[in-house]
């Protein structure tokens, strides 16, 4: 008795379907910045170590400020004298001794002289620099005894936990972004995936290569990711449940649509118009055309045609 034509074929099964896109991206800190001093000056301390782990609002740079705290001692001063004269012309105005003019004269002396003590307050606070945030310092760029201005860089503050995933999507997947969803990642240096969630997009399409860029969030605690890694992103669009997949080779376009083949009566091939839906990377989602429990050839659809005996091998 005549063979079959031997096929491969898939039972149509309701699952659930992650419309995804494979896309790279770059590991970017949660906050960096360079470290410059607000005022110039000699440097006369560094309290930090390469590579240190600093908390927000450590001391970690002192400036030369000898001549600062002259001029605070001597505010000092003249704000008691001016403070002691405020009191005795108090008293005096209370008395009518003194006209009010003369009271506000000496007043006003003494807020002035507050003022200038706040001032320079703020002055020799601008001679230590402080962490602006938690984070790990870099290189150091300068040395005790040097002279640095505010364009001189101490050395960089990088804060890496949590850490920012940035990509780009093509244009046409734009209107199916969503915050809150889910993105997974992997790096040449593991074969661990890891979990982002996407948290903000640019407003504005990049003219130059028709993308929509994106960034998500993930904790690195263990500073497993360093900023400027390259990472592969699985990005999950959407999800449909209750979907019938076919494997891509299955799908066979015709002028009016597509088709497929189908196991019939006697094992015998009968085609199937459908409607497919959305793609992956080696299936495609039947919209309309199939049912489940339907056996689909996976191959020999080329040579197959309506009627044609089948071998049938069906794969799990």
């Amino acid at each position: 008795a005549p063979q079959g034509l031997p096929v491969d074929v898939v039972e149509m099964k309701k699952q659930t379907l992650k419309n995804e896109l494979s896309i790279t991206g770059t590991i970017l800190p949660n906050e960096v910045v360079d470290l410059r001093p607000e005022v110039s000056g000699l440097v006369t301390r560094i309290s930090f170590k390469e590579g240190q782990y600093v908390t927000k609002g450590a001391p970690l740079l002192y400036l030369n400020d000898d001549e600062l705290q002259a001029q605070y001692q001597r505010l000092q001063y003249t704000q008691k004298l001016f403070e002691s004269q405020e009191n005795r012309q108090k008293q005096l105005l209370a008395r009518e001794a003194i006209s009010q003019e003369e009271y506000d004269i000496v007043l006003n002396q003494y807020n002035t002289t507050l003022s200038d003590l706040k001032l320079v307050e703020a002055q020799i606070e601008k001679t230590v620099i402080r962490a602006p945030f938690n984070g790990v310092l870099g290189l150091r760029q300068v040395s005790e005894g040097s002279v640095i201005g505010t364009g001189d860089v101490i050395a960089t503050v990088v804060n890496m936990d949590p850490i920012k995933i940035e990509f780009s999507i093509p244009e046409r997947y734009s209107n199916m972004v969503k915050l809150g969803s889910t993105v997974f990642f992997t790096n040449e240096s593991s074969d661990q995936v890891f979990e982002g969630i996407v948290y903000a997009y640019e407003p504005q399409i990049d003219a130059a290569t028709r993308t929509l860029r994106l960034r998500a969030e993930a904790p690195n605690k263990d500073r497993q990711f360093l900023p400027g890694m390259f990472v592969r992103i699985n990005y999950v669009l959407n999800e449909i449940d209750n979907a019938l997949m076919v494997p891509a080779e299955s799908v066979i376009p015709e002028l009016q649509g597509y088709k497929v083949f189908v196991v019939g009566e006697g094992n015998k091939a009968q085609e199937r118009t459908v409607e497919i839906g959305t793609r992956t990377e080696n299936q495609v989602q039947i919209v309309s055309g199939l049912e489940e429990g339907d056996l689909v050839l996976a191959t020999g659809v080329l040579q197959a045609r309506t009627g044609t005996d089948l071998q049938i091998n069906k794969l799990n």
